[in-house]
């Protein structure tokens, strides 16, 4: 399943984890990426502490988890290609998700990441 697919079809509930450039960690909650294609996705972002962190150091990890019983879901280890300012691509790409939240007027960048690896939520399968 690719994982355009996968994040169509699962619900759950996202973390992105970053770091500044002196290696201080920071966790937050995050929707579903958008799944540009196999190798890419991206997240709106405000100017807030993620924002910042990536700005300074362009790794990051996000950790999927699958709503329902047990331990399933993704983890996706992510380093950043790019970054969209232009408010009305950001909109556009912000109705893939259902829920998606009308414009508020807040300042948001989409930023895209290369999926560096895959992995499951549980184990060590490479």
């Amino acid at each position: 399943m690719s994982l355009g697919e996968y994040f169509e079809s699962m619900k759950g509930i996202g973390v992105l984890a970053t770091s500044d450039s002196e290696g201080n960690v920071d966790t937050a909650i995050y929707s579903r990426p958008y799944v540009i294609d196999d190798n890419t996705v991206a997240f709106s972002m405000l100017e807030r502490l993620s924002y910042a962190n990536i700005q300074s150091n362009p790794k990051a990890a996000y950790m999927f988890i699958e709503r329902g019983e047990g331990y399933a879901g993704k983890r996706l280890y992510l380093t950043m290609t790019g970054e969209e300012k232009d408010p009305e691509r950001i909109t556009d790409i912000k109705k893939q998700h259902v829920r998606a939240r009308d414009d508020d007027g807040k300042v948001r960048h989409l930023i895209y990441f290369s999926v560096d690896r895959t992995r499951p939520l549980v184990g060590d399968k490479t």
